[in-house]
């Protein structure tokens, strides 16, 4: 079983129950991810689009706010099934834009309380420089499964616990945007620049080496304890914009064996649409 990330080679030689998704997304351009599939996917491979698969905005499904809300685990299983997603699937994910996007579906799987869940470490570009087999067009699933909902596997926080818990020790809120708009100099999304105060920066990409894979374990290890400075991992909670670029970070921190830690995904984009909250800049 493979639960945090598959080298291409392993995909390659992987044999058995196995449902593989391609993510790619673009936010200023929400055909571009389809788009992109469509030109090129690594063959078998289904599409997960990021704005309607897994992000909903029906008041009635979405269980959080923001930009990008989580539909509710149980409208959630009913796709993963209309996937062919059963309970001893594996399943891989990918992108084509260093593996931002395709952590949304590896840690909502992980919160429907199935493990079997792994990230294509390098995406696409990795899948190409090994050799493996591609395919274009529309490519719709073979066959319907049935996903039984099991316990989380992973912690979500909400808008209100994380201000509920705002500068106690237990709460370590880390933030995954690009620096300038950590500080506030830009904001290109949200109606408010900023930041959560006493959020520690740390944008998702860095935690890619110059080979498009992820840095080795024994390095992102010690980035991340130098950049928590003495703050325990297990009070770790990941934030970025909408809950989508700061799964990278939490990937990381399991991959360097500081265990699992939380998602606030409402992110950013929740946090400053909610009135009497503060926002930091600088």
């Amino acid at each position: 079983m493979h639960t945090t990330l598959i080298s291409a080679n392993e995909l390659t030689h992987f044999s058995g129950d196995l449902r593989i998704f391609d993510c790619s997304a673009d936010l200023t351009n929400p055909q571009a991810g389809r788009e992109q599939f469509e030109s090129q996917h690594i063959a078998g491979a289904l599409f997960a689009d990021i704005n309607t698969d897994l992000s909903s905005h029906d008041p009635a499904v979405a269980v959080n706010g923001g930009r990008h809300p989580l539909p509710s685990r149980e409208h959630f299983a009913q796709w993963l099934g209309r996937m062919g997603v059963g309970p001893t699937t594996q399943v891989v994910v990918y992108d084509r834009q260093g593996m931002n996007f395709c952590g949304r579906l590896w840690w909502m799987l992980k919160w429907c309380g199935h493990e079997a869940v792994a990230v294509l470490d390098g995406g696409l570009q990795a899948w190409v420089a090994a050799g493996g087999e591609l395919a274009s067009g529309e490519s719709p699933p073979t066959h319907t499964n049935h996903f039984t909902l099991r316990p989380a596997l992973v912690t979500l926080r909400l808008t209100a616990e994380v201000s509920a818990d705002l500068g106690k020790p237990s709460q370590t809120v880390l933030d995954a945007r690009a620096p300038a708009r950590f500080r506030g100099e830009t904001e290109p999304f949200d109606p408010v620049a900023g930041h959560i105060p006493g959020a520690l920066n740390r944008p998702f990409n860095t935690n890619l080496g110059a080979d498009g894979l992820m840095k080795p374990p024994a390095q992102l290890r010690a980035e991340f304890e130098a950049l928590l400075a003495g703050h325990a991992a297990d009070t770790v909670v990941h934030h970025c914009g909408s809950g989508i670029s700061a799964i990278p970070n939490l990937l990381a921190m399991e991959v360097a064996g500081l265990g699992r830690t939380a998602l606030y995904a409402g992110s950013w984009s929740d946090w400053c649409n909610t009135p009497g909250l503060p926002c930091a800049q600088g």
